[in-house]
């Protein structure tokens, strides 16, 4: 086991391309790190300068507090999970777990206790005489994963490799790699843009954007406290609605939130989480919340935490039901770290909200609806450079 430290590293491409932007990170010994982000953001360019298939343009990599910008990958100790399974079709699960064993001449015995061992972690025991193609994805993704852990690497490393599974075996071997990581403790670096599997997996989730690390942390507080407007809005799914508001001080000391044609009482608790919110009375902010901090309102509700709104489009899910509704004021434009200009044209007129409300809750489209926003959850973001006004 060792940590890997990326200090500073660059990467770009012969035509231009910059994948990592003086990317600074550090994976500890024995954890698990989700690097997150969209297509293109650099998590898989990252791995692979780790893996020593891809060098650096500039900065340092380091495994185990040792140098490896000019390590060959097969002298790094380290292993490698991809998205497709490359198995050896004509060899059986055994013979695709001690190949590469066998091919570094480790002793037979050794390479038995490796592979039944592996086998046993991951439930492979009965299928040991049998080929991949008698196996379902699920299974050929636990052969892939592990011939990696056979080889005992000082690192692991995993590219989105349950991407081609479908959403039950992903459950299933998401479950399959906590257990692992608990009981091995490899250190390991697992890429994926899907927010399920780095909060669910990551010891801590590192969120990438266009090559520059945005914020890296405990999924719990990326979720509570996001570091910019592209972190709040990527984290999360449905992810938090942003929405564009005027913050108003009211004669008996309240702090509004104009919104549209609605007024919204902000939360002591939203305005103690963001202090500097006080500076911003009478200026445009963004505030953004969680698609779980909008409820039906009861009859009782104050206006001044409610929204009156016409239902756009329901998702019923089963456990629980997405309702998509608008409010007539631009949207808030997140192409960036903070966001992208602010003329940018709009797809539609207002800004769209999602509320997650209870499975069993019943609303129509096109009906009028009160929500009502648990503002002391909110988050206020300065919408010209996307920080949190704390």
């Amino acid at each position: 086991m060792a940590a890997v430290a990326f200090d500073r590293v660059r990467k770009v491409f012969g035509d231009g391309t910059v994948a990592l932007r003086e990317l600074t990170l550090e994976v500890r010994d024995g954890e698990l790190l989700v690097l997150l982000g969209p297509s293109g953001c650099g998590k898989s360019t990252a791995l692979r300068v780790v893996a020593g298939l891809d060098e650096p343009t500039g900065g340092t990599v380091s495994i185990g507090g040792r140098r490896v910008n000019d390590v060959p990958a097969a002298e790094r100790d380290v292993a490698m999970v991809f998205q497709n399974y490359a198995l050896y079709p004509h060899l059986t699960v055994r013979q695709n777990l001690s190949f590469a064993l066998e091919a570094a001449k480790v002793d037979r015995a050794e390479v038995r206790r490796r592979v039944d061992l592996a086998a046993l972690l991951l439930g492979l025991g009965a299928e040991l005489d049998r080929k991949p193609d008698a196996l379902s994805g699920g299974q050929r993704q636990r052969v892939a994963m592990g011939r990696a852990l056979v080889r005992e690497p000082s690192v692991l490393l995993m590219d989105e490799p349950l991407l081609n599974l479908d959403a039950g075996q992903r459950v299933e071997m998401r479950t399959t790699i906590t257990l692992l990581q608990q009981r091995l403790a490899t250190t390991t670096i697992y890429v994926t843009h899907d927010q399920v599997e780095a909060m669910s997996l990551g010891d801590r989730v590192a969120v990438l954007h266009r090559g520059v690390l945005q914020q890296v942390a405990e999924p719990a507080v990326l979720y509570d406290r996001p570091a910019n407007l592209f972190v709040a809005s990527f984290l999360g799914s449905p992810g938090m609605n942003l929405v564009a508001a005027t913050l108003e001080r009211t004669a008996d000391g309240r702090v509004l939130a104009r919104i549209d044609r609605h007024a919204v009482t902000l939360d002591a608790a939203c305005l103690a989480g963001h202090p500097l919110a006080a500076g911003y009375l009478g200026r445009r902010v963004v505030i953004g919340f969680r698609p779980e901090d909008l409820t039906l309102a009861s009859a009782a509700a104050p206006d001044d935490r409610c929204l009156e709104v016409a239902v756009e489009g329901v998702e019923s899910l089963g456990s629980e039901t997405h309702v998509h509704v608008d409010v007539d004021v631009p949207p808030v434009w997140v192409d960036g770290a903070p966001r992208a200009p602010a003329d940018e044209p709009a797809t539609f007129a207002g800004t769209r909200l999602t509320a997650r409300l209870p499975g069993r809750v019943r609303v129509r489209l096109a009906e009028t609806i009160r929500l009502t926003v648990r503002t002391e959850h909110a988050h206020l973001f300065d919408p010209d450079d996307g920080t949190p006004l704390r």
